[in-house]
């Protein structure tokens, strides 16, 4: 398949709500013929009060693995389903697929497999009203028996079977072991589906198309009408994802990267506008100094002290160890000469609070350990930072005027980061005071 022209379209679930956004995929991917693998979520909410179709297949599921009535949330997915094949005039009937969810959910298949059948129904759904193959991700996209996205070897049973296929229509978000077993990647998880068949049939882009404009530069919710980001790069985009932006899954960047592969995030409801394209490189003239706010609430922030740490060899070594040993990972560790500080969430620390106290006592008999837990992590990422003097000073400046105090400044290295710890109740107004200093 190298040297032709192809795309990877993955629609997400607000693109794929009713049968009016399944028009709308429709034009879309009949515009362009490179459009020839598409990757589809879930349906996901049709207005604000709405349920998505995944959170009812969870409660479905439960609700028969308790042996409690599960007959009225069954009918509502069901419904929803019909709703969308009737209005768009389909000859097709999952009545068959629906007694094997009900067989499986009463066998207690997992609640991976209760969350999967979302976009496996909607895949069948649009193949069918693409005139597309549909193939089912189970077997090709490949998990460990313990849950593990297995890359490799999924990259060879994807190229594999989609080798002999001229369009497809693959839906996201699950796999499957070598027993069958469905697993799921994480919330989102579609993204991930769409970057690995991009990479495996040697995409030329791939597409992301979802129900806003692009890559905002912050969080609609705090800042109204943010500005959007025409051009980043991958570097930027992982670090934003990772910090809260949630416009694309934060693993879906590792598969299109190695493989050179840009990806265009799109709007469905909105084709003609541009989007935001993610690459391996800018063009200077392209370059913004910022590319994005981010942040998240509830962390932990730990806080060892002891005298002439700087001179006790093998120190950050035990400390690390300390939190190794509990099978935990940090976010940031800001030091000084006699201080250290260990920020990871919030949930995580308090569910093992015990053992690391423990740990770090018998390892480090530190001379004090404090602790806050009332932190928020606001990230300011952009490779143009670097080439801009004084930005650190408008940082600091507008947080100050916006009252915020800071708990915590951690640079990276590789001057694409600027992460400021505040605490909870300042993080909305952090991140407004960063917006209208540096936007």
């Amino acid at each position: 398949m190298a040297g032709l022209n192809i795309k990877v379209a993955k629609f997400g679930g607000s693109s794929l709500a009713d049968a009016g956004q399944f028009r709308k995929v429709k034009r879309i991917v009949e515009a362009d013929p490179a459009r020839r693998y598409i990757v589809p979520s879930a349906p996901g909410k049709r207005s604000r009060e709405d349920e998505k179709v995944t959170d009812l297949l969870y409660c479905c599921y439960e609700e028969a693995r308790h042996h409690r009535n599960y007959s009225g949330t069954l009918h509502k997915i069901k419904r929803r389903y019909q709703e969308i094949i009737e209005d768009l005039g389909l000859v097709l009937s999952l009545e068959a697929e629906f007694q094997k969810i009900e067989r499986a959910f009463l066998e207690n298949a997992g609640s991976e497999y209760a969350a999967s059948r979302g976009e496996y129904l909607n895949g069948m759904i649009l193949a069918d009203y693409l005139g597309y193959q549909f193939v089912d991700a189970a077997g090709i996209v490949r998990f460990s028996k313990e849950g593990k996205f297995e890359d490799e070897r999924t990259n060879f049973f994807l190229r594999d079977r989609l080798a002999g296929i001229e369009r497809a229509v693959i839906p996201g978000f699950y796999g499957s072991d070598d027993a069958g077993n469905i697993h799921t990647f994480s919330r989102g998880g579609s993204d991930v589906t769409g970057a690995i068949v991009a990479r495996a049939v040697h995409a030329d882009l791939y597409e992301n198309w979802t129900d806003v404009p692009g890559f905002l530069l912050t969080d609609p919710q705090i800042v109204e009408h943010p500005k959007k980001i025409d051009v980043m790069t991958y570097g930027e985009l992982r670090e934003l994802s990772y910090r809260g932006a949630s416009v694309l899954h934060e693993e879906a960047v590792f598969p299109v990267r190695r493989e050179g592969i840009s990806i265009h995030i799109r709007n469905t409801n909105h084709p003609e506008e541009t989007g935001t394209l993610i690459c391996s490189r800018v063009k200077p003239e392209d370059m913004v100094p910022i590319t994005g706010i981010a942040g998240k609430k509830h962390f932990t922030a730990i806080s060892i002290a002891k005298n002439r740490m700087n001179a006790q060899a093998g120190f950050c070594k035990n400390l690390l160890e300390a939190f190794e040993e509990n099978d935990i990972t940090f976010e940031h560790l800001p030091s000084g000469i006699d201080t250290i500080s260990v920020i990871l969430p919030q949930e995580e620390y308090e569910r093992k609070e015990e053992r690391i106290m423990s740990s770090l006592q018998r390892r480090l008999r530190p001379d004090k350990i404090e602790v806050d837990d009332d932190m928020a992590l606001v990230t300011v990422v952009g490779k143009g930072m670097r080439s801009v003097s004084g930005i650190a000073a408008r940082f600091f400046t507008a947080l100050g005027q916006a009252e915020v105090n800071i708990k915590m400044i951690d640079m990276g290295s590789n001057e694409v980061n600027c992460t400021i710890g505040v605490s909870n109740q300042d993080f909305e107004a952090a991140v407004r005071a960063l917006y209208d200093a540096l936007a």
